[in-house]
């Protein structure tokens, strides 16, 4: 009888051994024979998955982008108005070791739309996404009445998410000055501040 494959759980296994050679080696390192390595299979293998290192990072970009959507979508929003934007934000900071390790890979992967068209599109989607998720927040502290009076809704909407980006950069770069506290305490104090 022949091995059944399942191609979506190989693909998952070298994204995320693409994931492990990258935050481990750095993004140099990420060579088909190195990701290869990691994923305990043969370089002719991985090529039969992934042709092209465009296609191969356009889909673990992709990959973190579902995590963070489906934990998101998975998550039960309980406690104030309040607690619940800031459990949905926090799916976008490195505040345990999976979001990190997304966070991280995100922040490679992103310098390298600079200069790739195909990864330049999905960041673009991706981001679009994001900004969504941001303005779901600021729009619902406007509809539940707890937003200030004076509030902007567009620039705040901008705000929050400089805030949310430059959070998880800080976060990853400079986890021994801007520590996970730091992080939610931040969060914390900046949706407050939208409110009367």
């Amino acid at each position: 009888m022949p091995k059944i494959v399942d191609h979506e759980q190989r693909k998952i296994k070298i994204a995320e051994a693409t994931w492990n050679v990258i935050v481990q080696d750095g993004l140099e390192k990420a060579s088909v024979r190195n990701i290869a390595k990691e994923a305990n299979m043969s370089a002719g293998s991985l090529r039969h998955y992934f042709s092209t290192q465009s296609e191969l990072f356009a889909f673990c970009m992709q990959l973190v982008s579902d995590r963070v959507k489906n934990r998101a979508a998975q998550k039960s929003y309980d406690g104030s108005s309040l607690e619940a934007m800031e459990t949905l934000l926090s799916e976008f900071l490195p505040i345990d070791e999976d979001r990190r390790t997304e966070m991280e890979v995100w922040l490679i992967f992103s310098s390298k739309t600079l200069v790739d068209p195909t990864l330049e599109e999905l960041s673009q989607l991706i981001y679009d996404e994001m900004r969504q998720a941001v303005s779901t927040v600021v729009e619902g502290l406007i509809d539940i009445g707890l937003a200030r009076g004076d509030l902007d809704k567009q620039l705040e909407i901008e705000r929050l998410y400089a805030l949310i980006d430059g959070m998880a950069i800080h976060g990853i770069l400079h986890p021994d000055r801007f520590s996970v506290k730091k992080t939610q305490t931040t969060l914390q104090y900046h949706l407050k501040a939208l409110c009367k």
